[in-house]
């Protein structure tokens, strides 16, 4: 093997060495773009009590199993019970359902919607104990656009799309940095 080939395998060794080192010196990193505390092993989070004045029975459960399962599945932090290296914890603070777009008189003379918005509010709280600095209470809320013809009165669908979107915004702020 020539001098050049080594050194050309040399310095790709190198350079991978060098950026692996990035990625290990300010913390723990994932593909999904979580900037972990090097200490942190734990995460627990808090079942969200739903005090919204208008009650989805299976919003609450929903809505946390899918915050722990964002960081079950995007790091490698343990769930705990409580006093995690990482702590969520907060409550659902409004579920509404708007119509958006009115349609002409029907039957009786009365406006109908032609579309309704579903919209979940969260309050969170975000402790991390290893870096107090980036500890947060916010306010989220999404939202989605539903036509008048879909089944309102179990929106299990329109709230999973709600969910997914609130989910990866608070995993965003808590653990992105971005």
């Amino acid at each position: 093997m020539s001098i050049s080939k080594l050194k050309t395998k040399a310095g790709v060794f190198l350079f991978i060495l060098s950026f692996f080192s990035l990625f290990t010196a300010c913390g723990i990193y994932s593909f999904s773009g979580a900037s972990i505390p090097a200490g942190a092993k734990t995460i627990s989070i808090a079942f969200f009590p739903n005090k919204a004045p208008l009650v989805v029975p299976s919003l609450s459960q929903q809505f946390t199993e899918s915050l722990q399962d964002i960081f079950s599945s995007q790091t490698q932090l343990i769930l705990v019970e409580r006093n995690g290296d990482l702590q969520i914890s907060g409550e659902i603070t409004d579920y509404s359902i708007l119509p958006q777009a009115i349609s002409g008189a029907g039957a009786g003379g009365q406006q109908t919607g032609q579309l309704n918005r579903i919209t979940i509010t969260v309050n969170v709280r975000f402790v991390n104990k290893l870096e107090p600095d980036k500890d947060f209470e916010t306010t989220f809320s999404d939202y989605t656009d539903e036509s008048s013809d879909v089944n309102l009165d179990n929106p299990t669908s329109q709230i999973d799309i709600i969910n997914d979107k609130l989910v990866e915004n608070i995993f965003n702020k808590a653990v992105v940095n971005w």
